[in-house]
């Protein structure tokens, strides 16, 4: 989870385990609350959730662990955003919908952070989050990305409280002692990465298309965790048979297939129940 500057926890992309009811629901509240001006009633909700084919009582058990989380807050009527959620929202339609494959020209940065033992809650945050945000471990407490991840790293160490601990740097070419893929491979977990793509392609042969809606949550809510851990390295470093690619493909071609009909599907049932009003104070 991430804090609000108000010391609210906020459930990030990265905390909800992806096909599991409290998933689900934050995908659709991620995609679809926005549009709506941030606000949808209860009955509205529910139906939606039973239209992912999750029963009300289940529905109803996993909005009010969100609400706990901070994702969403009561009102009078129903529910809208937490405002504190909003930059984590953002965060995600970058990672997820404008996925960016670094080029064999783009240059790297590295993080070197040293966290006091006293620390160990934050050392321990710094390294999930930085496995999240697609980063490969070089050496205990050092870290590499692409390089256009710089401002998302700094944002990072900002939010949990890292940044003193920690000291970034920028390179163009990264000489190991053996040839760049070797060493890549090693920086890089490629084995759990390839099961996830894997694991993301089998998903999508189970959609059933003729449902548009519940068929692009379920594209959504299965893909969001590849783009944070995948940091989309360069063809030449990874192994010829790489899915990457066609993860990405998959994932664009039927999100720009199915999306309009999705956002039009809850459009109709956000109508046919009364707007919820703005936050109780």
């Amino acid at each position: 989870m991430i804090t609000s500057a108000v010391g609210v926890a906020v459930l990030d992309d990265i905390d909800a385990r992806p096909g599991s009811t409290t998933s689900l629901l934050r995908t659709l509240i991620g995609v679809h609350l926005r549009p709506l001006g941030g606000v949808i009633s209860s009955a509205a909700l529910v139906r939606l959730a039973g239209d992912l084919g999750i029963p009300p009582a289940r529905a109803r058990t996993a909005i009010t662990r969100l609400k706990q989380r901070g994702l969403l807050l009561s009102t009078s009527g129903g529910y809208a955003i937490n405002p504190a959620a909003l930059p984590m929202l953002r965060r995600g339609d970058r990672r997820i919908f404008d996925v960016r494959t670094m080029s064999e020209d783009d240059g790297w940065m590295l993080v070197s952070a040293t966290v006091p033992e006293s620390r160990r809650d934050l050392r321990h945050q710094l390294r999930r989050r930085l496995l999240y945000l697609g980063a490969g471990s070089v050496a205990p407490s050092l870290w590499i990305l692409p390089g256009h991840l710089f401002d998302e790293a700094h944002e990072l160490l900002h939010e949990i409280g890292a940044r003193e601990y920690a000291t970034l740097f920028l390179a163009t070419d990264p000489q190991p002692s053996r040839p760049l893929p070797e060493a890549v491979a090693d920086w890089w977990d490629l084995v759990a990465l390839r099961a996830e793509h894997d694991r993301f392609l089998a998903s999508v042969d189970a959609l059933d298309l003729t449902r548009p809606f519940a068929a692009h949550l379920g594209l959504i809510d299965s893909w969001r965790v590849l783009p944070y851990i995948d940091p989309g390295l360069p063809t030449a470093l990874l192994p010829a048979d790489w899915p990457g690619a066609r993860s990405v493909e998959t994932f664009q071609r039927l999100h720009a297939e199915l999306a309009a009909r999705a956002a039009d599907h809850v459009r109709a049932v956000a109508a046919d129940d009364r707007p919820a009003t703005p936050p109780a104070r």
